[in-house]
């Protein structure tokens, strides 16, 4: 199982950027991909899980209405558009999964990447 993150970047606040993650090694098809935020001196916390049906489970109330997640099983991919940022969602953004994950659990799947730096500041 690999997965690549990658879109992330500096912004500045209210600013926009979309994150990919790239996966192989599995039936991207079948798998929930989880995306999780961990900020300097802060423990990882879940942002937001897309099930194998393209549902999605936010795990953060803060990034409702803000952050869009969706999938290309074609391209094997997942994505996380970060609308209107604001400087607490500065953080490492990473991927994750594992076969049989369940986004309605809180839980940390077996696998993840390494991870794309979000930085919001002015």
């Amino acid at each position: 199982v690999q997965l690549q993150a990658s879109g992330g970047g500096l912004v500045q606040p209210g600013g926009s950027l979309r994150l990919s993650c790239v996966a192989s090694g599995f039936p991207f098809y079948s798998y929930s991909i989880a995306w999780f935020r961990q900020a300097p001196g802060n423990e990882r916390e879940g942002v937001v899980c897309i099930d194998r049906n393209a549902i999605p489970t936010y795990k953060q109330d803060s990034v409702r209405g803000r952050f869009t997640v969706s999938r290309d099983n074609h391209a094997n991919t997942a994505y996380l558009q970060l609308n209107n940022l604001r400087p607490e969602d500065t953080a490492l953004y990473y991927c994750a999964t594992e076969r049989d994950l369940y986004c309605g659990r809180n839980s940390h799947p077996r696998y993840r990447g390494q991870g794309t730096l979000v930085t919001v500041s002015s």
